[in-house]
This record gives structure tokens, C-alpha cells and sequence, in this order.
């Protein structure tokens, strides 16, 4: 029973990696997995077929523990609902303020920032707005925002896919050093394995490493020499304003930032300051007037109803059927170490360090994995594999691999995925163009971190 566990995950996994090919949305393999393999694990536990492992290592048997055992697993089922619920609504608060921002049009004050031909300057000005925008407001955000800025710069799409393919790799090392910057570095802040400070002070230095290095090289490359035919923009960049942008943008961002802060005085969840961060920007936007005659009937145009219409929820069911399934395997006992039953991906990391002694070598073929399949439940599943005390190297340097490495395949993580999405970029192009820029950046920012770990 318990290779049918592993086996429906495997599958599931591999469904979700292959949904394009497949033609269909990785969220229902996802919830399909999950399903299935607590289904399973329910019924074999029931039997007696196997034992279950809690988060505080205390091993359930039905065939000796009855219904306390039963009360232990349904509690750790619970449990992992808990944790997957805490991510889920962070993530919602996030995704609504970002959609409130953009529909008083705050996001149209970036483009004022750009006021050059020269395609070297562009490079840079939309890579360093990418970096810093992603630790604010997530990659993904980041890269939806600055493509659709491109789109208004330059006319020429073979032009703009080599900006797009640029921004990706910024976006992902802009979000590895900021704990609400990436899903996977926000996983590992809320589950308590990295503090804010610690990991902006390790891994920033690495992270811009991983941006300037792929920057610094591409400037020179024929596609990012001349000039390109920028558009007057101030005529349109005003057009395009309400008089509550300037004020939702700077709300939503600092609200934003706030979270952390909150976290740190507080002591409570960062959900918690999400949530508070939220409703303070939904109260705001009910009162403010975007235009100079506002009237009733325009409200809904402006409200958060119509921003909480336009989250994708996809995302949010494949986030839950992911980390669901990686906890059920999480409690799954699969084999003992040292005479004590441990979970199965526990297992996993074990005979792992058995076979790679090298920490570092299996973390950077984590980074190299993540390009290749989701970064998201491969360090859930890294959360679940090790025990490290809070701010260890081992949890900066997943946050670092997890986070940049996707950069190296356009399908490595949603900053790409949603490039892809956007300009049809497509896998080949992006395989022999970008990848090899992104694989530099990654291999420097991840030697300089090893580097300073062993100092």
C-alpha cells in the first residue's frame, strides 16, 4: 500500500510537469493526487497496513492505539490543512491587493520611470524594476506588470522576447531574498525556517550576483545594441492615471511590506498581517474617488469585488492539492532510522545524505530540478525532509536554489510560465537564448553563497 501512495504521487507529479503536452490545468491532477493518497492512506491505516508520523514525531498505530490512534491521524490531517491554509490565504491577500493596485491603474506610474532608446539602459532599468519590484510584490506579479509595460515600449516582438526572457531572470532572483517575494521562500518564512532578516542579509548579495552577472554578459550580446523607438510617454503615462493611483499604488505596496513588520512585533502568522494589510486597502478603495466625477453606478469598476473576481483561484486549488499531497507523504511512515519509524520524505533525505554526503551538491541539484518541475512541492517537500533549526545555511540555500533556478527552463517557475503565457515565448528559443544566461547567473550567486557559508 505504501508503493501505491508513492506510485499516485509520482504520477500526479509527472501529469502536472507534463500538463502542456497534456493540454490540461496542473491544478486537477493536483487535487486529484492529494485526494487519492489521503484517500489511501485513511483506508490502509484503518486496516493496519501501515503507521502514521505526526509533525512532533509521535508514530500512530491503529492495531495498538484504536481510536486515540484514530483522533492522532485525523488531528494530522487536520494539521497539514492548518499549514496549507495559512499559505493559501496569505497568498489571497496578496493577489487582491496587487489586483486592487492595478485597477486604479497604479501600476501605470512605472512607466514614467522609462525615458531612454538605448536598448543596453532598457535592459537595465527593466531588470533592475523587475528585481526590486519581485521582493515587493512577488515575481510573478512583477513579471505580469513589466511585460505588459514592454509591450508598450517596443512594437517589434522578436525584440521584446529577448526583454521578456530578461525579465524572468530578474524577477526570480529579485524574489529568492525577500520572504514575500517567491511562494517557495514565503512557504519557507511562514513555516518558521527562515526569519526576514536572515534571509535578506544571506541571500541579497547572491541574489543580485544572480541578476547583474546574466545582465552584465547580455549587454553585450547583438540583441541589446542600437536603439529602439520609445513612444513620448507622458501625454499617455498621465491619460492612463486616475487621481487614486499614485495613492493605491504606495498603499498597496506599503501595506505590503508592512507584513514582516507586523511579524516581528506581533509574533503572530504572517497570514495575520496580511489579512490586516488587506483590509486596510479594500477600506481605503471603498472610499476613495478615482475619477473627478465618480458616481455610484462606477464603483464596482474600482472595488475589491471586482479584484478578488480576477485572482486566479487555479493557482490557489494547485497550491493546496500540492502541499496536501506532500503532506500526506510527509505522514506516511515508510522505514526507520536508527530504530525510530520516520516519515517518508524523512526517509528520502536520509538516504540521500547516504548517497550525495555533499549538502551543497544536493541542494544545487535541487535549483537544477526546480527548472525542470515545480519549485513549490519540491520544497515542501525539502520543509518536510529535514529538521534544521531556524536560519541554518541549509534553508538559505534551498530559498536561493529553489527560488533561481527555475530561471534556467521558461516552464521553471510561474514568473516564466506566466512570460510564456504572455508573448508565447517558446520553449526552444527560450532553451537556446536565455537558459544559458540564467545558468550562469545561477552557478555564481550559488558558489559565492557556498563560498561565504564555508567562512
Amino acid at each position: 500500500m505504501e508503493s501505491v501512495i508513492i506510485l499516485i504521487f509520482v504520477i500526479g507529479y509527472l501529469s502536472i510537469t507534463l500538463e502542456h503536452p497534456l493540454k490540461l490545468d496542473k491544478t486537477v491532477p493536483a487535487l486529484i493526487m492529494a485526494s487519492l493518497m489521503w484517500a489511501f492512506l485513511a483506508v490502509g491505516f484503518s486496516q493496519g497496513w501501515f503507521n502514521v508520523i505526526d509533525s512532533h514525531e509521535h508514530v500512530y498505530s491503529f492495531l495498538t492505539g484504536g481510536d486515540d490512534a484514530l483522533h492522532g491521524f485525523e488531528n494530522t490531517l487536520l494539521h497539514h490543512l492548518g499549514k496549507t491554509a495559512e499559505i493559501l490565504v496569505f497568498l489571497i491577500g496578496a493577489m487582491t491587493i496587487v489586483e486592487i493596485i492595478d485597477l486604479h491603474r497604479g501600476f501605470e506610474i512605472l512607466k514614467s520611470v522609462v525615458r531612454t532608446k538605448s536598448k543596453k539602459r532598457l535592459l537595465w532599468i527593466i531588470g533592475i524594476l523587475a528585481f526590486i519590484l519581485s521582493a515587493i510584490i512577488d515575481n510573478l506579479t512583477a513579471t505580469i506588470v513589466l511585460i505588459t509595460l514592454l509591450r508598450k515600449l517596443i512594437s517589434n516582438k522578436n525584440e521584446r522576447l529577448w526583454f521578456a526572457g530578461m525579465v524572468v531572470i530578474a524577477a526570480n532572483a529579485g524574489g529568492a531574498w525577500s520572504p514575500i517575494g517567491d511562494v517557495t521562500t514565503t512557504m519557507l518564512w511562514i513555516a518558521n525556517n527562515v526569519s526576514v532578516m536572515g534571509l535578506i542579509k544571506t541571500l541579497v548579495i547572491p541574489s543580485i550576483l544572480c541578476f547583474a552577472v546574466p545582465f552584465g554578459i547580455a549587454m553585450y550580446l547583438p540583441a541589446f545594441k542600437g536603439d529602439i523607438e520609445v513612444e513620448e510617454l507622458e501625454d499617455d503615462v498621465e491619460a492612463g492615471r486616475l487621481l487614486s493611483s499614485k495613492t493605491m499604488l504606495f498603499l498597496g505596496l506599503g501595506m505590503i511590506v508592512s507584513v514582516p513588520i507586523f511579524k516581528t512585533l506581533t509574533h503572530l502568522p504572517p497570514y495575520m498581517g496580511m489579512m490586516l494589510a488587506l483590509g486596510v486597502v479594500w477600506l481605503v478603495s471603498e472610499y476613495i474617488h478615482p475619477e473627478e466625477d465618480f458616481s455610484k453606478e462606477r464603483r464596482h469598476l474600482y472595488s475589491a469585488h471586482k479584484a478578488l473576481s480576477r485572482i486566479e483561484i487555479s493557482s490557489i486549488l494547485f497550491f493546496l492539492g500540492i502541499l496536501m499531497a506532500v503532506g500526506a507523504l510527509e505522514t506516511l511512515v515508510y522505514g526507520a532510522i536508527g530504530g525510530q519509524e520516520v516519515g517518508t520524505l524523512r526517509y528520502l533525505a536520509e538516504v540521500l545524505q547516504a548517497a550525495i554526503p555533499n549538502e551543497d551538491v544536493v541542494v544545487a541539484l535541487l535549483g537544477v530540478f526546480s527548472a525542470i518541475i515545480d519549485n513549490v512541492p519540491l520544497v515542501a517537500a525539502s520543509i518536510g525532509m529535514y529538521s534544521e533549526p531556524i536560519d541554518s545555511n541549509l534553508w538559505h540555500a534551498i530559498a536561493f536554489a529553489a527560488g533561481t533556478g527555475g530561471s534556467m527552463l521558461i516552464i521553471g517557475s510561474a514568473a516564466g510560465v506566466a512570460a510564456m503565457g504572455m508573448e508565447k515565448i517558446d520553449f526552444i528559443w527560450y532553451l537556446k537564448k536565455i537558459s544559458w544566461l540564467a545558468a550562469v547567473g545561477f552557478l555564481v550567486g550559488y558558489i559565492y553563497l557556498v563560498i561565504m557559508f564555508s567562512l
